[in-house]
């Protein structure tokens, strides 16, 4: 059993390139797996290792600076979710693009999992999911809107084509950990709406508190590790990965005609040329020589952040 830590924190770094060996180098002692992203506005990711190992990294990143009220969110699975660990330098722990966004400023008002079946049943309230359209289609909110962004990039410019449609509302936004809510809130605010609401803890607090029968949550939530969903209780979910295009799909899904591992499933066989496709067959190729040796291939079992 390998304890899953998801975790992120808005803080000012003066040198965020000093901190990234030492944490490599923790991770790497403590048998860590998974991704941490470090920027000038602070620290995002998820990792997995034993239980004493999340222990102390936990330890670590409270005492960076600004971080020692940092919350995190813990998790289990009972395989190892990441491959390898990594430690990446980012011009934002979360791309939003927009450079007057900052959510040490200010951000929404937080909602805690007990109270937001009864804010985003409320007539005067609209509610958002700010994720990516691959994560909406496994599962959202009772009534959410999904605006289909394929990237939070995205989100600012579906804004400005829908805020018509919200006036006089109050906007209620979740997401999965409750990291891309701290700037599309703030962004928001920058934008002169006046009531803004972010769910606290986002998806993964809600299905770890909120009891399944007075839940508003349909289907599963989609994660950026080995599990690719959980559900209630933060239970590991059906899905498994298409290799080819990094979206979730169902195990049945493997029975179709359009699925061929690491080459493509139903989502993406016409998104990719005869040449993309001949070119993953290889990769396919080459991690499974590597397997036979013994060895691990640099793309096997990667999941994209």
């Amino acid at each position: 059993m390998f304890t899953v830590c998801a975790l992120y924190h808005f803080t000012r770094f003066d040198n965020h390139e000093a901190l990234r060996q030492p944490l490599h180098d923790l991770c790497r002692d403590q048998q860590i797996t998974g991704t941490l992203l470090l920027a000038k506005e602070g620290i995002n990711g998820t990792v997995a290792g034993p239980k004493a190992g999340i222990d102390t990294l936990i330890a670590h990143i409270k005492s960076l600076p600004g971080c020692e009220d940092f919350v995190w969110k813990l998790s289990t699975a009972q395989e190892r979710p990441f491959a390898r660990m990594k430690v990446r330098l980012k011009k934002e722990i979360v791309t939003m693009g927009q450079p007057d966004v900052d959510p040490l400023a200010k951000v929404g008002h937080y909602v805690e999992p007990k109270d937001w079946n009864e804010l985003i049943q409320s007539p005067d309230v609209v509610v958002i999911d700010t994720r990516n359209d691959y994560e909406v289609a496994i599962g959202t909110f009772e009534g959410a809107i999904d605006p289909e962004t394929a990237t939070f990039r995205e989100f600012p410019a579906w804004w400005e084509k829908n805020k018509d449609r919200f006036h006089n509302k109050r906007v209620a936004m979740f997401c999965t950990g409750g990291i891309r809510c701290e700037k599309s809130t703030n962004y928001l605010l920058g934008q002169g709406v006046e009531d803004v609401y972010h769910l606290q803890g986002g998806i993964l607090k809600y299905l770890e508190e909120v009891p399944q029968d007075n839940s508003t949550w349909n289907g599963e939530c989609f994660v950026f590790d080995g599990r690719v969903s959980v559900g209630h209780g933060l239970v590991e979910g059906p899905h498994v990965m298409c290799h080819a295009c990094r979206r979730p799909i169902l195990p049945e899904d493997r029975d179709r005609d359009t699925y061929e591992h690491g080459v493509s499933c139903h989502l993406c066989i016409e998104e990719t040329s005869e040449e993309d496709k001949t070119r993953f067959r290889e990769r396919q190729k080459q991690i499974a020589l590597s397997k036979a040796r013994g060895e691990r291939h640099l793309h096997a079992d990667v999941i994209d952040d």
